[in-house]
């Protein structure tokens, strides 16, 4: 299954996803999943539900959202999220805490880690602050990106919510500005800004909520940009210097950043469209798909069905999630989840099975 290429086939694809729902509400859902210790997943990816992995004393280590988790080359899983008393939580691979820290990032919600000739560096978006940090691992800042108007790149009225980094093989860095105006903005590895492309809109090389960004090195001598375009339920495909390529369509899904591992790209799902085709509170899922770029497991969802070469809606099956907002895939390739407005739960393990 390659990447869908044109807004028409996008049109063409919503249309018969919205005719099919009619004659088949499959999402119309009664299960009553055991969740914990439940395995879920289709294919050879199916995964045993560990939801206390990660669960701390909130009192002492209390989070917010659990926004997005990254692995270093220790191993160590590191967690950011909006809650100031402990931006920062870092875990090893039982759920053992080993380290907090951060105090000054009431928004914070893009984790990326860079790996920058064996010395590691972690970059942050606060979208609250309108601000991406770079740090060194112990949360020392040692670049800080402002509003693009300081660049020239924006207007001092435009809105700048930064939601999510990537660092290119060349060091450029790239940001999504996922809940401001939709622009991924390139800067040099020490910030100076280079261009942005992309904005608000429903063409093909335009985002609706731009909220996560990563740097796919599949194709080891053809490395390309993937930008999520959430609102449009879609992935869509760049080169490192901006320029469109393609999108991947995935109806029904609200999915946030990519995540690579191997040759699977995996998703945390947001949302998905339970009810009329709408966007549904507490109905996400984990998607994963293959080199080819084809779904091939729904932790949480529905199987994914492809008819004429068409990815058909994927839903919530059962509510073990409420809002996928990231997943982080281990040297095991299992999957810790972070979730987004869950009643202030820590991350969930999905372990490989």
């Amino acid at each position: 299954m390659q990447d869908q290429p044109s807004r028409r086939q996008f049109t063409r694809l919503a249309a018969a996803t919205a005719a099919a729902i009619t004659f088949k509400p499959f999402y119309i859902l009664k299960a009553s999943p055991k969740a914990d210790g439940e395995t879920i997943g289709h294919g050879a990816y199916r995964y045993k539900v560990h939801q206390g992995w990660g669960n701390l004393d909130a009192a002492q280590f209390p989070v917010n959202n659990c926004h997005e988790m990254v692995q270093d080359s220790k191993g160590r899983l590191i967690m950011v999220g909006d809650e100031v008393k402990n931006n920062i939580l870092v875990y090893d691979r039982s759920g053992k805490l080993l380290d907090s820290w951060g105090h000054e990032f009431p928004g914070g919600h893009g984790l990326t880690l860079w790996n920058a000739n064996g010395e590691e560096f972690l970059f942050i978006c606060d979208p609250n602050l309108g601000k991406v940090f770079k740090t060194d691992m112990k949360g020392k800042i040692l670049l800080t990106i402002e509003h693009p108007s300081k660049a020239g790149a924006y207007k001092e009225t435009d809105p700048f919510k930064p939601t999510e980094s990537a660092i290119g093989p060349d060091g450029t860095i790239y940001v999504a500005d996922g809940y401001g105006s939709n622009w991924i903005l390139r800067y040099t590895p020490k910030g100076e800004f280079i261009d942005k492309f992309g904005g608000t809109g429903d063409e093909d090389s335009q985002f609706s909520t731009a909220h996560g960004i990563a740097i796919d090195h599949r194709d080891k001598a053809n490395p390309t940009l993937m930008v999520t375009s959430r609102a449009h339920n879609a992935f869509k495909r760049f080169t490192l210097d901006g320029k469109y390529l393609s999108t991947i369509f995935l109806p029904g899904a609200f999915v946030c950043r990519p995540v690579f591992k191997g040759d699977q790209m995996f998703a945390g799902v947001c949302w998905s469209r339970l009810r009329y085709l709408n966007q549904t509170p507490n109905s996400g899922f984990v998607t994963i798909l293959d080199k080819s770029n084809k779904v091939i497991s729904n932790p949480g969802g529905t199987k994914p069905v492809y008819q004429n070469g068409a990815l058909q809606l994927m839903v919530q099956e059962k509510p073990i999630f409420m809002h996928c907002h990231d997943v982080c895939v281990d040297n095991d390739e299992n999957i810790y989840v972070c979730q987004w407005n869950a009643k202030k739960t820590y991350p969930v393990k999905l372990e490989r099975v």
